[in-house]
């Protein structure tokens, strides 16, 4: 089950400074790679908590109603720049596949900050908090 949730997790935010240009173009980034399944709005994909018939769960929302800001900053890269099952490992399989090999490192974190920059501040300040403690 942990495993699922940090499938639910995998696109937050990351701290790591983020040049202008590349923190513009995190929503147009967005949109082009994650909001297929994730959402244009961020929302996730439907009953994004219970697994489908093939055994995966859906796409989770990345707006305030998910729980990716309930993870940190390392562990959000981690998933998206490789994927969930090979972050997660011990043969867990999911929909999330890795953009290590068709996003730079600067283009991941900056869809991250993106996605950070809709939530309202006490989730901002949660992740946060959760990022120091890593």
């Amino acid at each position: 089950m942990r495993g699922l949730l940090l499938l639910a997790a995998a696109l937050s935010g990351l701290a790591y400074p983020v040049g202008a240009d590349e923190s513009r173009d995190g929503a147009a980034l967005y949109q082009q790679n994650c909001a297929s399944c994730h959402g244009v709005e961020l929302e996730g994909q439907p009953d994004w908590r219970r697994a489908g018939p093939d055994g995966r769960l859906p796409a989770p929302p990345h707006d305030a109603t998910g729980h990716t800001w309930h993870h940190g900053d390392d562990i959000l890269f981690r998933i998206t720049r490789d994927g969930t099952a090979a972050v997660v490992g011990g043969g867990y399989e999911g929909n999330m596949p890795g953009f290590g090999d068709s996003l730079s490192d600067a283009q991941i974190r900056a869809i991250l900050d993106y996605i950070k920059s809709t939530w309202p501040e006490r989730q901002r300040a949660h992740q946060r908090e959760v990022t120091r403690q890593e």
